[in-house]
């Protein structure tokens, strides 16, 4: 018997993403621009990729045959793929390729019971950037390399689980499951570090990964209303925090909401940790709803950025909403309580 099973990253641009007067000025300006948030749901990759949806995917794809209850063979299919970059200037249109680098496979561990994929794909980005150098000529032109670097468990029982083992810093990376549908997030994305460090030995390809830091996915409600905050009406302020740093503590008056763009945020209620939250998700409705009065502290586990957000932004019933959740969440350990 022959079981396949995949889990894919997306990893795509989002607005506010890009930091540096420079690099932001290009996407700001129009030459270039930020992306949508990819669908809930992946249905067609190729499709996506030829609509531009993203700048990379990584589709780890991996098959096993078992007898008996054990496993005999396996096998990897999928791999990356790679999106153009287009850049305007006046009436001209100018595409970019990105240039792809080879995947990386591990050989298949085999165990009696269960199969380990681990695969890396990525490669340059479609837009050469400067970079200052140690030797002459002192800047270089060269893209900068995104990857994303997925394990694929495949059991003789037909069920599988992913991890995510290692992304490049920028740009902010999706998981989606064997069905197709959203199932995590790489929390944080540091464009600064990314920009400056991302190059040969700093790269799977050369002598290092990088540490992913996965966070959960909000609700699908949180998605529909961060495209709100974020492009409807006035623009939301940018709050930036160091890790440490409080954003709001258990007992503060405040009525706007909060929608984390970067980062994770630890929530806690009299003292007790009882979440911590990553991109996505939005925080404060309780406070809006119920008398202006904070009901839970919200302090960085990172660095954060945080887009704080007038609440008649956001229609009423929605956040009520928001709230009946939060507080079906609150009883377990990994509730977003406020």
């Amino acid at each position: 018997m022959r079981i396949e099973a995949a889990v894919t990253s997306v990893s795509w641009i989002p607005s506010q993403a890009v930091t540096g007067p420079v690099m932001k000025g290009t996407f700001d300006a129009g030459f270039t621009s930020y992306d949508d948030p990819p669908t809930d749901t992946i249905v067609d990759l190729e499709a996506m990729r030829a609509a531009g949806a993203f700048r990379f995917a990584n589709h780890l794809a991996a098959w096993v045959e078992i007898d008996g209850g054990r496993i005999l063979d396996a096998g990897y299919c999928g791999g990356g793929l790679m999106s153009s970059t287009t850049v305007r200037l006046a009436k001209l249109h100018t595409t970019f390729e990105p240039v792809a680098l080879p995947d990386l496979r591990r050989e298949p561990q085999i165990h009696e019971t269960e199969v380990r994929f681990v695969q890396t794909t990525g490669g340059r980005t479609g837009l050469p950037a400067p970079r200052r150098v140690k030797h002459p000529p002192f800047v270089q032109f060269r893209a900068p390399t995104v990857w994303t670097t997925l394990a694929l468990t495949i059991r003789a029982d037909g069920t599988s689980s992913f991890e995510v083992l290692g992304a490049s810093k920028f740009p902010r990376h999706w998981v989606y499951d064997g069905d197709g549908k959203i199932a995590a997030k790489v929390g944080l994305a540091d464009f600064k570090e990314w920009y400056r460090d991302a190059f040969g030995k700093h790269t799977p390809w050369g002598e290092r990964d990088s540490a992913a830091l996965v966070t959960a996915v909000e609700t699908a409600l949180e998605r529909q209303l961060s495209v709100t905050i974020m492009s409807a009406g006035e623009r939301p302020e940018i709050r930036k925090l160091k890790r440490g740093k409080f954003l709001c503590a258990q007992g503060d008056a405040g009525n706007s909401l909060y929608l984390l763009l970067d980062g994770v945020l630890a929530v806690t209620i009299d003292g007790e940790l009882v979440a911590e939250v990553g991109p996505g998700v939005i925080l404060g409705e309780r406070a809006v709803l119920e008398g202006g009065i904070r009901t839970a502290s919200l302090q960085a586990s990172t660095d954060v950025r945080v887009a704080v957000a007038a609440a008649d932004q956001i229609d009423r019933e929605a956040l009520v909403h928001l709230r009946k959740h939060h507080r079906i969440e609150e009883h377990r350990p990994s509730a977003p309580g406020r």
